[in-house]
């Protein structure tokens, strides 16, 4: 099992071979009605079919923590709605912690969380509290889980001094904390997120990160979170699936998705003063003797590369650093976008 026996906060994983999300051949279809162009008349209309999402299939084993990726529109949040039930597959079939989110919601939920990070389950006029306990009777949660999650939810998220506050007066930041507390309230086996950390403040985005960290390594909870912020995800998740067009177009870690764009690495030179030149390298920037540079070392081995700067003149300091991974990705975006070639 993945739960933590000493906090008891969140139920022992039931899935069966602990699998908490299988997804095989899915795709969701919507149709929409377009006036045709070049048509004055309102009336006159085309309908088209799109494919939000595109014969896709995965597994998430219990206890991981997987980032779901991909431009905007490319069925990101359709997927999440999938498996929380929201949407019926056109085609395909769905298993959730065992159990179809089709025909058996009421159960699921009972086991899952769900967060949207531009929505609210908070009474808008009303403290964060009676949120609490509105969501502790109809949920029929018992007693003692209500109170120990409840004094659990206030220690790591720091709520303690809003949980009186009324929601409409809470910061971004706040209110995106209490809605995780309140999510969490039943103790859920998998959580499935929505951009947490959009619009949030570099002290509330750490805070959000910090918690949904904890609870995946030291309570065991399944985490599958979305998000437009890659250097948050990458901090957040060992493996990222990757979404584009519809289409599933990568499924690994991070490091691999370097690879497949050609291993960019950034490095900085500090010299006396003067630039050095250097082949097969790209100078990104200069400032009073520091000098930034990006090279592929799937092109240039990390090897000759050394040996080049122990032959150039002036050197005083080399420091070298993998590319940030929003670099990379936008490069695979606009790969995609061009060649329409999935899977590297």
């Amino acid at each position: 099992m993945f739960k933590k026996e000493s906090t008891d906060m969140f139920r022992a994983v039931t899935a069966p071979d602990h699998i908490a999300v299988r997804a095989d051949h899915v795709s969701k279809s919507f149709t929409q009605w377009q006036r045709k162009e070049g048509s004055r008349n309102i009336f006159r209309q085309e309908k088209k079919t799109v494919a939000a999402v595109d014969d896709i299939s995965f597994r998430i084993r219990s206890g991981e923590f997987a980032a779901y990726a991909g431009p905007n529109g490319a069925g990101k949040s359709t997927t999440m709605k999938l498996l929380s039930g929201m949407l019926k597959p056109t085609e395909g079939t769905i298993s959730v912690l065992g159990m179809s989110p089709e025909k058996e919601r009421i159960a699921l939920m009972k086991k899952l969380g769900v967060l949207f990070g531009n929505r609210t389950e908070l009474w808008w006029d009303h403290p964060v509290i009676q949120s609490f306990e509105w969501k502790k009777v109809v949920w029929d949660i018992p007693d003692a889980v209500y109170q120990r999650n409840l004094e659990r939810m206030t220690e790591l998220l720091e709520i303690g001094e809003i949980r009186n506050t009324f929601a409409r007066e809470l910061s971004l930041g706040q209110r995106m904390r209490a809605d995780l507390a309140m999510m969490l309230l039943h103790g859920p086996e998998l959580i499935l997120l929505d951009e947490p950390t959009l619009g949030l403040d570099v002290v509330a985005k750490r805070q959000m990160i910090d918690f949904l960290k904890k609870i995946n390594r030291e309570e065991g909870v399944t985490i599958m979170v979305t998000s437009h912020d890659m250097d948050d995800l990458e901090e957040m998740a060992q493996r990222i699936l990757m979404i584009s067009g519809g289409k599933l177009a990568y499924d690994g870690d991070f490091d691999g998705l370097r690879t497949i764009t050609g291993n960019l690495t950034y490095f900085t030179v500090t010299t006396d003063g003067r630039r050095p030149e250097l082949e097969d390298c790209r100078l990104l920037a200069e400032k009073h003797g520091v000098f930034e540079f990006e090279a592929d070392f799937s092109r240039l081995p990390i090897q000759i590369l050394l040996e080049r700067l122990s032959r150039t003149d002036g050197i005083m300091d080399v420091e070298i650093k993998k590319a940030p991974i929003e670099q990379v990705i936008a490069q695979l975006y606009k790969d995609w976008k061009t060649t329409g070639i999935i899977n590297g």
